[in-house]
This record gives C-alpha cells, sequence and structure tokens, in this order.
C-alpha cells in the first residue's frame, strides 16, 4: 500500500537544487511525496519512496508543467536559506 501526500512550499528569491537544471525563479511549488506502508511490523511504519516538485510553464520551455524527483534534504536546506534572507 502506497501513500502520496501534498503541500506547497514558498520561495521568496529565486533558489537553486543540486537535482533541477538551473536557478529556479520565486514562487509557490507543490511537492508531492510519495511512501510505502512496511510490511511484517508490529507498528505502522512508512518509508519514502520519492518526492517530486512541479515546476511551472517557462517561456520557450514545454508547453506543459514539468515534474522532477529531488532530494527532500536539499530542499528542506533551500527553505531555511530563502528564510534566512528575508
Amino acid at each position: 500500500m502506497n501513500r502520496l501526500t501534498s503541500r506547497t512550499v514558498t520561495f521568496t528569491k529565486p533558489f537553486l537544487l543540486p537535482d533541477l537544471d538551473g536557478v529556479q525563479p520565486a514562487g509557490r511549488y507543490m511537492i508531492e511525496t510519495e511512501e510505502e506502508l512496511l510490511q511484517a511490523l508490529s507498528f505502522e511504519a512508512w518509508r519514502r519512496i520519492s518526492t517530486t516538485i512541479r515546476l511551472p510553464k517557462r517561456a520557450g520551455g514545454p508547453a506543459v508543467d514539468q515534474v522532477a524527483e529531488i532530494d527532500p534534504t536539499a530542499l528542506a536546506a533551500a527553505l531555511v536559506l530563502d528564510d534566512a534572507k528575508k
């Protein structure tokens, strides 16, 4: 059994993540995390399978939003850095 959780994060400044091509513009981004239920345990536990970010359409780029897999630790660090720039 898998579960998918979604949340929106806001960057107030352009940001860079190692898994993405180039600097991304400030704005709101949808983050989705997929996890799987670990079986054969006496308690409920989940393991992360993937974390993705939905990138908006860019001028001259694809006509649809793109989804890219990212490292959640790098995302957390980028959000802390963005918050420190305020």
